[in-house]
């Protein structure tokens, strides 16, 4: 992209040289969103600079001597490559999941979700804000606890071990509940896999990319409401709100998530892999 001073400069001496043979150049600027467009790729600012330059100077000019004279410069607006929003092996992966979830005997309220978000101030701040940890099953919330610092591999496996084993308690599961993880690098180390077949816990084979197969995003959105509508003041409300907020959360919302989540693969197969609203 073209930077203010560079623009500016360049800006000038296509002004220059233009004034030169101004009398040869009848045709009429073009609009300014394609000029721009041309100078600095689309950015906002930008345009406004180049709009602020050209002003100061009467000159009738065709958009494509405007070109050519950028191009000279080595300058040119590009626009990044469209990411999709999921990879063909992702899409596989997620339609073989949901058909065999559709499929299978085991019932869903044997599975423990898991899931991390970023919880800030409000919503208009953009730097103050708090991770935290959560999980739950078909008969409640279980624990929820807050990330201090940096989240690695054994941070990861010290929350797992301060409050799986509690909330599988607390919950009433059965001996062969499954947990549900996505897999982040910290999930699925080699050190963070040892540990899980050390403790003895069973992991749900998940596919990338799925946050919407994972009902726990539902309990984050009722979360960040609650905890927003007290407002808190500083970090240490934050905190607070979330735990007490989670505590909250009726053991009714989280069956109707496990109820309904056949409903949910359904979807994902009728997108035939594809993303779907959540």
């Amino acid at each position: 992209m073209v930077r203010s001073t560079e623009l500016s400069e360049l800006l000038m001496s296509l002004v220059r040289d233009l004034k030169r043979y101004q009398k040869n150049l009848t045709s009429a600027i073009p609009p300014s969103g394609k000029l721009f467009t041309c100078l600095s790729g689309g950015h906002s600012k930008q345009q406004n600079h180049a709009q602020q330059a050209l002003a100061t100077v009467d000159v009738k000019v065709h958009d494509s001597t405007i070109r050519k004279r950028v191009h000279k410069f080595d300058f040119h607006g590009r626009c990044a490559r469209r990411k999709p929003l999921l990879s063909k092996k992702n899409i596989k992966a997620r339609l073989k999941f949901a058909r065999e979830r559709t499929q299978t005997k085991t019932r869903s309220s044997g599975i423990m979700f898991f899931g991390q978000m970023s919880l800030k101030l409000n919503y208009l701040d953009t730097g103050t804000c708090d991770d935290v940890w959560g999980c739950f099953a078909a008969s409640g919330p279980g624990q929820l606890t807050v990330i201090d610092g940096i989240m690695n591999s054994g941070v990861y496996q010290k929350i797992l071990k301060d409050n799986v084993r509690p909330s599988v308690r607390a919950l009433k599961l059965k001996r062969s509940w499954i947990m549900q993880q996505d897999n982040d690098p910290k999930h699925t180390s080699k050190s963070t896999s040892e540990w899980l077949k050390k403790n003895k816990m069973k992991v749900l084979e998940w596919p990338s990319q799925s946050p919407d197969l994972n009902p726990i995003e539902m309990l984050w959105s009722d979360l960040k409401r609650a905890v927003h509508a007290r407002r808190p003041s500083n970090m240490a409300d934050l905190k607070r709100f979330c735990k007490e907020e989670w505590a909250k959360i009726p053991p009714q919302r989280c069956e109707r998530l496990i109820t309904n989540y056949r409903k949910r693969l359904i979807s994902v197969i009728a997108a035939k892999g594809g993303p779907t609203p959540y």
